[in-house]
């Protein structure tokens, strides 16, 4: 059972400056590398991606969100949607290896250092 989620906002502009890049919005780009990341990615079973209209975070695009029953959710912004999704991944697996869901920042991948936006406990 996948209780793993990376939520993607499709909405999100491709940067601060640059709403979309070829007729597609910066949330779209980064779903469509996501999606090739996750296809040769052996733990794409415990993890689903789930596009979302809109994380609300607007000033901060590109943006994702991970979260999971029992863990703090982690959600990430100002991410190129051409060059993250590697490190996504990378930060993916760090999560789900994660008892609580937290990744310190000395452990992320290097694109994933900053940019974070919010650490939201668990509720239960």
């Amino acid at each position: 059972m996948t209780d793993h989620v990376l939520f993607i906002c499709r909405s999100c502009a491709v940067s601060k400056h640059q709403r979309e890049h070829l007729k597609h919005r910066g949330g779209f780009h980064l779903l469509e590398h996501l999606k090739q990341q996750f296809k040769t990615w052996e733990m794409n079973a415990p993890f689903v991606i789930r596009e979302v209209e809109c994380l609300s975070a607007c000033n901060r695009p590109c943006v994702v969100a991970l979260s999971a029953p029992g863990k703090t959710t982690l959600m990430f912004g100002d991410l190129s949607p051409f060059e993250s999704a590697p490190a996504i991944r990378e930060l993916c697996q760090q999560y789900f290896r994660s008892a609580d869901g937290i990744v310190p920042r000395s452990d992320r991948p290097d694109l994933l250092k900053r940019g974070i936006l919010a650490r939201i406990p668990p509720v239960t």
